[in-house]
């Protein structure tokens, strides 16, 4: 057998190798770090990075790295958290398209130049973008100490394995978004189930207690119905509430106008008020959604008030959202720990995003609740 078919059969080996990783992982981090590690024990490579590109606002993160030298794990790898660099630039602008030699690495030429740590010998990278079809996820980079060219074959090796990372990426987009609306389709199908059995049965209930009550005149009796009655009408109003929740009827056509409707049902006037041009993703909309309702539940159970007011500011790339209303509040102190679930609830939401979450009340004075949100 040849040198070349060697070289060839090699090459395939490698391919089957990260073949069979990528269809085994479900979870994207998991897979990129499992990738990594199998690329550089079975080429030889000695250290490796994945950054992540943003498509939307160009940012880049680090989602996976083996054998990072320590002028590049200073300060648990801040240089290679902040700051530019000729690989993400040229694909940024459009000018990193294939498998290429990056002459020199400024990640390591600026550890150097702060004397961060040793770079064993580490200069020089090739670095390959991970696509899928036009799309663009990020970066696969590969060095070993003291090299500075990569062969073409080794290129073409390093471009093959990026499209099968790219490849598995979009898949598993894919099917994170086919659960998305797998999830949704429940959630309405629930919906439905509720609506046309226990919310009935709830209603049916009511009359019933409405009927009995008018058929005696012993007041003991009439008192019982009643109580039934209002019991019955209670848990109709929060049947009705948790099917809003499972699907928002109104939020196909705006946020606000669901707002509006939720507030209504719940015996809410609500102001709104919106800034801007909103056009939000979907995941940001039903984060912001799910925390105007516990706001609204909240408003309903503590506020002692009907009114509720809400205004919307849309700029380039945040959004602000306030919430507020002019009830009884009560004393809370910045920096303490937010008691309540719900609250905790919409912190979480908002955190998940990368938003902010401020919450302010005074005894007397109301309740204010402000998030904030990138995009």
């Amino acid at each position: 057998m040849s040198l070349e078919e060697i070289k060839h059969q090699s090459d395939l080996h490698i391919l089957k190798s990260i073949a069979e990783l990528l269809n085994e992982e479900t979870d994207l981090a998991p897979m990129l770090k499992g990738v990594l590690k199998k690329l550089l024990q079975i080429t030889g490579f000695t250290t490796g990075w994945i950054f992540f590109i943003d498509g939307e606002q160009g940012a880049h993160s680090m989602v996976a790295a083996e054998n990072l030298p320590a002028a590049l794990t200073y300060c648990q790898c801040q240089p290679m958290k902040k700051g530019s660099c000729w690989c993400v630039d040229k694909l940024q602008k459009g000018k990193l398209t294939k498998a290429s030699n990056i002459i020199e690495c400024k990640r390591i030429e600026d550890a150097i130049e702060h004397e961060w740590g040793e770079t064993e010998g580490i200069t020089h990278h090739a670095t390959v973008p991970l696509q899928s079809g036009k799309e663009t996820f990020g970066l696969l980079n590969v060095a070993s100490p003291h090299k500075k060219q990569f062969t073409s074959n080794e290129l073409a090796l390093l471009e093959s394995v990026a499209l099968q990372i790219g490849s598995a990426i979009k898949r598993m987009k894919l099917t994170k978004k086919e659960q998305e609306v797998a999830l949704m389709q429940e959630r309405n199908r629930l919906a439905r189930d509720l609506h046309d059995s226990v919310n009935q049965l709830l209603f049916s209930l009511t009359l019933t207690a409405r009927g009995g009550a008018s058929l005696t005149e012993d007041p003991d009796i009439k008192d019982t119905f009643s109580m039934i009655g209002e019991l019955a009408q209670e848990a109709l109003t929060e049947m009705r509430a948790l099917i809003w929740q499972l699907r928002p009827k109104g939020l196909e056509v705006g946020l606000l106008e669901a707002i509006k409707g939720y507030g209504e049902m719940l015996g809410l006037k609500v102001h709104t008020k919106l800034t801007g041009v909103m056009c939000l993703p979907s995941k940001i909309e039903e984060a912001l959604w799910r925390i105007c309702q516990e706001a609204l539940n909240n408003c309903k159970k503590h506020s002692g008030q009907n009114e509720v007011f809400i205004q919307m500011k849309v700029s380039e790339k945040s959004f602000e959202m306030n919430i507020e209303d002019k009830g009884c509040g009560f004393d809370f102190e910045k920096g303490r720990t937010l008691y309540s679930v719900g609250l905790q609830s919409m912190k979480e939401r908002t955190e998940a995003l990368s938003g902010t979450f401020r919450f302010e009340s005074k005894l007397g004075s109301g309740t204010k609740i402000t998030v904030t949100m990138p995009y």
